[in-house]
């Protein structure tokens, strides 16, 4: 049994609009000849692929096929570009990306290699923990993930390491930590957390011997307003020495927080991810600690 690949491509496209609906106009195809098709291929495959809900989702029976899917219009746009005939729009690279490097210092090389490639990002910010998920999804072609081990069908370098310190305002740091810093003043000083997967500062309360859930805990999603809340005394966090380069803070202390970052992206031949991938192990090196 062969998987049509227009067929894929539907169900990719209803999974990315969120319904069958807007996957029809993205496709300029009526809902019925949406609906047609996903059922020939749920009979094709003898597999559900899609959860009907609100927005719809994949199965994991579905994600393999959107990962063929992806994978297909990668290869094509290449096809495309090597026998030199123009696409109207060809697929954009889907790459998922932590806050803080998105914040920081990908998105130069990004906009250095992607006009000459003629080609168009998205990007998914996702915690780096759960990047690498939305790789095995098929939901991108490429991830910057804290994951070392490859994800099936995919190649993963290193690229450095990002090292976190304990910090906060001069004035924060006068009112809440004038005896020191301590269990008990750990206790009572607000916190600032990204959001709710964010632990790192847990897991610096827990290593300075202080109760992580004592503490009063804002949530800042953003990684530049979180930078900026910390600076302007909301509470203390940690950060990466790029996001902590002009502003006045008083470091908290050990220990530092470093993690491990890579690059991890599908085992196809495209020049353009390529290209992509090699500039931003070439910015990474500049801005991040050696692996």
């Amino acid at each position: 049994m062969k998987i049509p690949a227009d067929l894929a491509q539907t169900l990719a496209a209803v999974v990315d609009e969120g319904s069958l609906d807007a996957g029809a106009r993205a496709l300029h195809v009526t809902q019925s000849a949406v609906s047609q098709r996903l059922a020939t291929l749920e009979r094709l495959t003898g597999q559900v692929l899609l959860v009907r809900s609100r927005p719809v989702r994949p199965t994991p029976a579905g994600e393999a096929v959107v990962r063929f899917a992806r994978q297909v219009a990668l290869l094509e746009a290449e096809a495309a570009s090597t026998l030199g005939i123009a696409e109207d729009r060809p697929a954009p690279l889907r790459i998922a990306v932590n806050a803080d490097s998105l914040a920081t210092w990908l998105l130069p090389p990004l906009a250095a290699v992607l006009p000459g490639l003629g080609a168009t990002v998205h990007l998914h910010r996702e915690d780096e923990q759960y990047t690498a998920d939305l790789l095995q999804r098929g939901e991108v072609v490429a991830a910057v993930t804290t994951r070392a081990a490859a994800v099936p069908g995919c190649s993963v370098t290193r690229l450095g390491r990002m090292r976190y310190r304990a910090v906060a305002a001069p004035s924060f740091a006068a009112r809440w930590f004038g005896a020191g810093v301590s269990p008990e003043t750990l206790a009572v000083a607000p916190v600032v957390d990204f959001d709710r997967r964010d632990t790192i500062q847990t897991r610096w309360l827990e290593a300075r011997g202080a109760d992580p859930d004592a503490p009063p805990r804002h949530r800042v999603p953003s990684s530049s307003e979180f930078a900026r809340a910390i600076a302007l005394g909301m509470g203390w966090g940690l950060l990466p020495a790029v996001q902590r380069e002009g502003l006045e803070l008083v470091d908290l202390g050990d220990p530092a927080e470093d993690m491990a970052l890579h690059w991890q992206q599908w085992r196809v031949q495209s020049a353009a991810l390529d290209t992509v991938a090699a500039a931003i192990r070439e910015a990474a090196r500049g801005a991040l600690e050696p692996a």
